[in-house]
């Protein structure tokens, strides 16, 4: 029985499936059960082999993944979503399909089922397939119902709604960003300082410059890349004051440090609810590419 996953390393739906995905993998690989991942990247950054290998190892992801760089698997399964699950019978066919995050212990029966009719039909003795929890301990409890952000693309080619400067998106060209006043319209972001406009990101080429967004959600990341470091504040206070919303990717003092390609957590509430970012990016080449919200 074969459970084939669609997924992209920096995705933020992804990563929150990646917990079953291993948890499944550990409980039902010596029954019968074989999960291939396969990473069909949404970004430039994500086709090279090393981020991906350095994700596979932060997630923990012992079963295979295939590097669909040019989206020929994505395409011959006829997707369009990240991410995305297909349970194959023992058989070949396609027997369960899944969109997006949720529906874990209904895709875990359709595991369980499969795994049974296969013993059945070859005679196999499985022990314990019934006794198996469906619960994943370690992994994040979401109630997407709540989360009123959508995920915010800065890219223009990828952007589903203007900029909240009026100087708007200039693809390929570098333009100086002012902030018009403090009151910002919710689920839209705000530049100040010298920025380039890239198909997929937008990078910072002045020493400084600030990134504004009002949100509705209780976490909030980036897909950041590049060079610099980033001062984070929210609702107008820095962690140095108040680190209660710290994200996981935020030291003490407020301060992002930008590793690698990759996907950060900046800011993490106790409950959902309004918020309003600000980003001081500091250093020439910082890159961001989305917002995503949990």
């Amino acid at each position: 029985v074969v459970l084939v996953d669609f997924w992209t390393y920096s995705c933020i739906n992804c990563i929150r499936t990646l917990p079953y995905l291993v948890d499944w993998n550990q409980k039902y690989s010596d029954k019968g059960l074989v999960i291939v991942g396969v990473h069909s990247p949404e970004f430039e950054f994500e086709k090279n082999i090393n981020n991906v290998k350095q994700a596979v190892t932060r997630f923990g992801i012992k079963y295979p993944v295939l590097l669909d760089n040019d989206h020929e698997t994505w395409n011959a399964f006829q997707n369009s979503y990240w991410p995305r699950k297909y349970l194959v019978d023992s058989d070949g066919y396609i027997r369960y399909d899944h969109i997006g995050e949720g529906g874990y212990a209904e895709t875990e029966n359709a595991i369980r089922s499969l795994l049974a009719e296969r013993s059945n039909q070859q005679g196999l003795e499985i022990s314990n397939l019934n006794q198996t929890k469906l619960i994943v301990p370690n992994a994040p409890s979401v109630d997407l119902n709540q989360i009123k952000s959508p995920e915010l693309y800065f890219g223009y080619q990828y952007a589903r709604a203007q900029l909240g400067n009026i100087q708007g998106f200039n693809p390929e060209k570098t333009v100086n960003y002012t902030i018009p006043g403090s009151n910002l319209e919710t689920n839209v972001i705000y530049f100040q300082g010298l920025w380039k406009n890239n198909p997929d990101s937008m990078e910072l080429v002045g020493s400084n410059g600030k990134i504004m967004l009002a949100y509705s959600a209780k976490s909030i990341n980036i897909v950041a890349g590049g060079k610099g470091e980033a001062i984070i504040k929210e609702d107008g206070k820095g962690n140095q004051t108040n680190n209660t919303f710290k994200g996981n990717d935020v030291d003490a003092e407020g301060r992002l440090t930008v590793d690698g390609q990759r996907l950060y957590n900046i800011a993490d509430h106790t409950n959902y609810g309004n918020h309003q970012i600000e980003i001081d990016a500091r250093g020439p080449g910082f890159k961001v590419y989305t917002f995503t919200f949990g």
